[in-house]
């Protein structure tokens, strides 16, 4: 409380109210008590001149002054003050203390002026170095019945009675004033510690609040209106407590949200300072959520976009939507952005917040779609207007030769085993690529699967002049897989380097262990494959040499095969290749065993089949 700059502020006051009370109370009273005094004298002095005039005008008349001179010494001293006689020419002829030929005139005395000027009695209150003392002068004028000027009467008294009890008023009132001083300090002590301990209470909590603390409460010690004041401050807090625990919450809820969302979010206030950013946001526009807060929004990323549809967005005050194509690492990535205005609770325009939604693996499935749904119709298409025409043909022609009718019907049935396995195999990747396909994941030896294989292509390769060879290990090499799934991806491998190998040509199947991974890999000595085709080589549909490829009926989709089932298996599939000496296909799966134990990737998988 001592401490408290407003407690003696309050008290100086009080203490300055009770010192100007006691001065004016002190003033007032000498004033009036002086006053009082003055006219006593006055009224004294008054009537010591009338008497001394009635004995002084025949005296002054006679010039008959021994008299006088002996009698107005004991008149002096019954009257109480001194008495002198002044001829017309201002000589003092009796004094009632002091011999007359021992002083001097006293015409020029300013009583004996201010007389002869007004005609009346005269007044002067002046100092006396001799007596050291302050007198009274009064002095009156004495003519003749026709009114000549035969000389003065003069009385006077000394203050020193009127100081006296003007000195005794003033001890008196300073007395007084001091009691009246303490007590009224003390009272004005109380009072301002009264009301500065609940002032001091409700600064605290104010201060409180300010800093986010709404712990405290303010002490009613009264129900006065500094209790109702204090009351109301306690109500103030509990409410604003429940109000920033409600908006804390609900930030902490906006900001999870915001968080966890895959589209990016910015905001900006009505200057383009970023007030938010997500992490998303900040990934694709390259920038720090937490260093640009505060930014323009221009200084944070150079995407022009990003700038231009928040202004639009805060101009028409509604939602702008663009899509942005950004250049990047590994080719081009699509932004879609959507941006709204923001407004505060008065409704006017508070800044703008724009949604970047990353399109790119979106418009490219579509252009997969699109690209897919040309290639089946086209694909479609071929074996079907083979056969229509040749079907036509025949119906048309009754006298075609049996010879040319024997081959239509092998063509029909080519394009046929064409048509249906090409529709096979878009069913195939059709499951695998909804995960409706289910894979009964189990122990399998994969040489097991690779001698299958082998045994079926030997004759294939025989006829056609190559020299197929397979390599395996002694000991079994166990991966957890599905039995058909391991045989789609060997013939497929296998059919794709049946057909892109020439006449004495040369086929190589191997694998092996490598730590906790089985390697898989088809080697052939065919026509191998371009760089620029080797990045596009597992698409759907896609073909090195699309002439080449549908002669050998092929579809397109074996190698796409290939890569999602071995996907589905855990695994992954790499190829290498040089123009004119052959290609190489690895398939590397986990694994079902090393030291009798399951590797991470086996141990997943099984308990995903499990």
């Amino acid at each position: 409380m001592l401490s408290s700059r407003f407690f003696w502020k309050l008290y100086a006051a009080f203490v300055a109210l009770v010192l100007v009370t006691a001065v004016t109370t002190l003033v007032l009273v000498e004033r009036s008590v002086e006053h009082d005094e003055k006219l006593q004298i006055e009224a004294a002095l008054s009537t010591k001149l009338a008497m001394l005039h009635e004995i002084a005008k025949p005296v002054l008349q006679a010039r008959e002054f021994a008299a006088l001179r002996t009698r107005l010494p004991s008149l002096g001293r019954e009257a109480g003050a001194r008495l002198t006689v002044i001829d017309a020419e201002g000589e003092v002829v009796a004094d009632s203390e002091e011999q007359p030929d021992r002083m001097d005139n006293h015409l020029l005395r300013p009583e004996i002026q201010q007389a002869l000027n007004t005609d009346k009695e005269g007044e002067a209150v002046r100092f006396s170095s001799t007596l050291r003392t302050t007198f009274v002068y009064r002095a009156k004028l004495v003519r003749t019945p026709d009114g000549k000027l035969q000389g003065f009467v003069r009385a006077s008294m000394a203050r020193t009675a009127l100081e006296q009890r003007l000195a005794r008023v003033r001890g008196l009132v300073l007395a007084g004033a001091a009691a009246g001083a303490i007590a009224g300090l003390i009272v004005a002590w109380v009072i301002a510690r009264r009301v500065t301990v609940p002032v001091d209470s409700m600064m605290n909590l104010a201060a409180a609040i300010a800093r986010g603390d709404y712990s405290r409460n303010v002490v009613i010690s009264s129900s006065d209106e500094l209790g109702m004041l204090g009351a109301t401050l306690n109500r103030m807090s509990d409410e604003l407590r429940e109000r920033m625990e409600t908006i804390v919450s609900d930030r902490n809820k906006l900001l999870a949200i915001l968080g966890s969302m895959v589209e990016g979010v910015v905001a900006v206030d009505r200057d383009d300072r970023v007030v938010h950013m997500n992490e998303v946001a900040g990934r694709l526009l390259r920038a720090s959520p937490h260093d640009s807060l505060g930014k323009r929004i221009w200084e944070v990323t150079r995407i022009v976009e990003v700038s231009e549809i928040l202004e639009q967005a805060r101009r028409r005050a509604g939602a702008a939507d663009a899509e942005v194509h950004l250049a990047v690492s590994n080719g081009e990535a699509r932004i879609e952005l959507r941006a709204s205005p923001l407004v505060d609770g008065a409704g006017a325009l508070s800044g703008a917040v724009v949604v970047l939604n990353d399109v790119t693996d979106l418009r490219r499935l579509e252009s997969l779609r699109r690209d897919f749904v040309a290639n089946v119709s086209h694909e479609l298409k071929t074996p079907l207007t083979a056969i229509r025409g040749l079907v036509e043909t025949l119906i048309e022609d009754k006298s075609m030769e049996g010879a040319t009718r024997e081959r239509f019907h092998e063509k029909i049935r080519d394009q046929s085993a064409r048509l249906s396995s090409l529709v096979s195999d878009l069913l195939t990747i059709a499951r695998v690529e909804s995960q409706a396909m289910t894979l009964e994941r189990k122990p399998l030896d994969l040489r097991a699967t690779l001698r299958d294989c082998e045994t079926r292509f030997a004759p294939l390769c025989e006829a056609k002049g190559l020299t197929l060879e397979l390599r395996a290990p002694p000991e079994p090499l166990v991966v957890l897989g599905d039995e058909e799934s391991l045989r789609q991806i060997v013939d497929n491998l296998l059919d794709n380097a049946l057909k892109y190998t020439p006449a004495r040509g040369r086929i190589e199947v191997s694998a092996q262990a490598r730590d906790n991974e089985a390697v898989l890999e088809v080697s052939d000595t065919g026509i191998g494959i371009g760089p620029r085709d080797l990045e596009r080589i597992f698409e759907r549909f896609y073909r090195v040499d699309k002439a080449r490829s549908r002669e050998l009926g092929g579809t397109g989709l074996g190698l796409s095969i290939v890569k999602h089932l071995a996907h589905s298996l855990g695994g992954r599939v790499a190829v290498e290749s040089k123009l004119g000496r052959g290609s190489t296909f690895r398939i590397v799966l986990p694994r079902f065993e090393v030291n009798g134990e399951l590797p991470p990737a086996a141990a997943a998988l099984k308990q995903g089949s499990d």
